[in-house]
């Protein structure tokens, strides 16, 4: 494998950096969310209109029920009525739109209940951002681990709403990789197409977001992986508190620093 340049890595660090604020600032970026409401019986949601209910089991996402006058648009239609609202696990999720750039989307939730987020780009959190303070980039801290494919096995996590409930997240192997001159097996959970790893260590709570951050990482066909801690990145949660994301497994809690990654969301 050819490993880039020192100034080539930092030139595709310095890209990472700016599509991390471009999103962060999308309409549907973290910084947007302001509501999230599960729908499991008929009910408002606080700040939108109309008055949502489940669909039938089996069937994907949620109902609204909503005059013209509500401004509600789904799919480019105005709501004058009853409509579906096909979730994101659809073949064609939905669009929704309630005005002046506020939108929703429609998400599987628990218990085959189904979630409504709420965006306002425009809202005050969002307003207020400055910028996300990042370490400049280390190069050593750019690792090579190997992925060990398993029969995949649920490990119980919490997550920072739960209140001390576990959830079961999938790990589809393990993460073999040196850190601090140690060598370390590292969870990560299955999540779209790639693996997230979700640690803390001690720059946690101090010089970093007080959770934990993420880091992605996606397996060669041959089982290698790189673990950039360059490209550590804030969870959701660090932008909105709608979001619930889940805490490190005890294994990738770290007893050194990792001062790499992204560090904390600053505000003008």
């Amino acid at each position: 494998m050819t490993t880039p340049s020192t100034s080539a890595a930092e030139a595709d660090f310095l890209r990472f950096r700016q599509a991390r604020h471009r999103y962060v600032t999308s309409p549907q970026g973290p910084l947007a969310l302001v509501s999230t409401t599960e729908i499991d019986s008929e009910r408002e949601i606080d700040g939108v209109p109309g008055l949502w209910s489940p669909v039938a089991q089996g069937q994907s996402g949620v109902r609204v029920t909503a005059v013209a006058s509500d401004g509600i648009v789904v799919d480019g239609e105005i709501v004058d009525g009853t409509v579906d609202i096909a979730g994101l696990d659809s073949v064609v999720p939905a669009t929704v739109s309630f005005g002046g750039g506020v939108t929703g989307t429609v998400y599987p939730g628990p218990n085959a209940s189904y979630i409504v987020r709420v965006w306002n780009p425009e809202n005050d959190r969002a307003q207020k951002f400055d910028r996300i303070s990042a370490y400049d980039f280390t190069p050593s801290w750019v690792l090579e681990g190997t992925f060990t494919a398993t029969q995949k096995r649920a490990i119980g996590i919490e997550h920072i709403k739960d209140e001390g409930r576990l959830r079961d997240e999938i790990l589809p192997g393990d993460i073999d990789v040196v850190i601090d001159g140690q060598p370390r097996t590292l969870a990560a959970f299955e999540d779209e197409g790639k693996l997230l790893l979700v640690f803390q260590d001690l720059t946690t709570g101090d010089e970093t977001y007080d959770v934990g951050r993420f880091l992605a990482v996606r397996p060669r066909r041959d089982g290698s992986v790189e673990l950039d801690f360059n490209r550590a990145y804030i969870p959701p949660c660090g932008f909105s508190d709608w979001f619930n994301c889940p805490m490190p497994p005890a294994q990738n809690r770290f007893l050194f620093a990792v001062d790499a990654g992204e560090k904390r969301v600053l505000s003008v």
